[in-house]
């Protein structure tokens, strides 16, 4: 997460965060940015988060825990800011139905995760995320454009998902970025999601973000 998503500046060295994906899988993470210096300041940061997801598969229902503690690195260039970090990652995943259930073994590896959020206009935003994983070997990836209205960024978005049980998830949506309720900053996004072989369905999606 790229310094309370490069809008804001704040004297705090860590920023919380949190997102629920509600479609016809459900996705919900949380974590914290810690700076050695300051979230909105160039140097080393370190970026842990704590994830889970439900989704069908069939008759089948595969439930799944990821957790990573990542390095990094962010610049702040005169247009935006760009963050890239590497470390360690752990999941679990048990999968249930036809009255059973399996755990499977607890897997680790690395990750990779890399952001862009930039400003090409003083009334535009530009995001740009992909986080892989070698656990699952898995890829999300994300591409926003946003023109600033009513106190927050308003635009189009894609993201795309995908892991070695063979799951692909694309969804195509609006989001607005960046409005403020309080001491919090939201992007609110809703559009349409094919997954697999599912039909294709709506998906809502909250973050939240805040120094701290």
């Amino acid at each position: 997460m790229a310094s309370s998503q490069a809008s804001e500046s704040s004297p705090a060295s860590i920023l919380l965060f949190g997102s629920l994906e509600a479609s016809p899988a459900v996705f919900v993470t949380t974590g914290a940015k810690l700076a050695l210096d300051r979230v909105d300041r160039e140097g080393f940061v370190a970026l842990g988060s704590l994830g889970g997801q439900r989704r069908r598969e069939g008759a089948l229902t595969r439930d799944t825990a990821v957790g990573a503690v990542v390095l990094g690195y962010q610049w702040f260039p005169g247009w935006g800011v760009v963050a890239a970090y590497v470390g360690p990652e752990g999941s679990m995943e048990a999968v249930s139905g036809c009255g059973c259930a399996r755990a499977l073994p607890p897997r680790f590896g690395l990750r990779l995760h890399g952001e862009v959020w930039a400003h090409p206009t003083d009334a535009t935003l530009f995001t740009a995320t992909l986080v892989t994983g070698t656990t699952r070997m898995s890829a999300w990836g994300r591409l926003a454009w946003g023109y600033r209205h009513w106190d927050a960024y308003l635009g189009p978005e894609f993201a795309f998902y995908g892991d070695e049980t063979g799951y692909r998830k694309w969804t195509v949506g609006l989001h607005a970025t960046d409005f403020a309720l309080g001491r919090f900053h939201v992007r609110l996004s809703a559009g349409l999601q094919i997954a697999g072989d599912q039909d294709p369905g709506p998906y809502l999606t909250l973050s939240v973000w805040t120094p701290w």
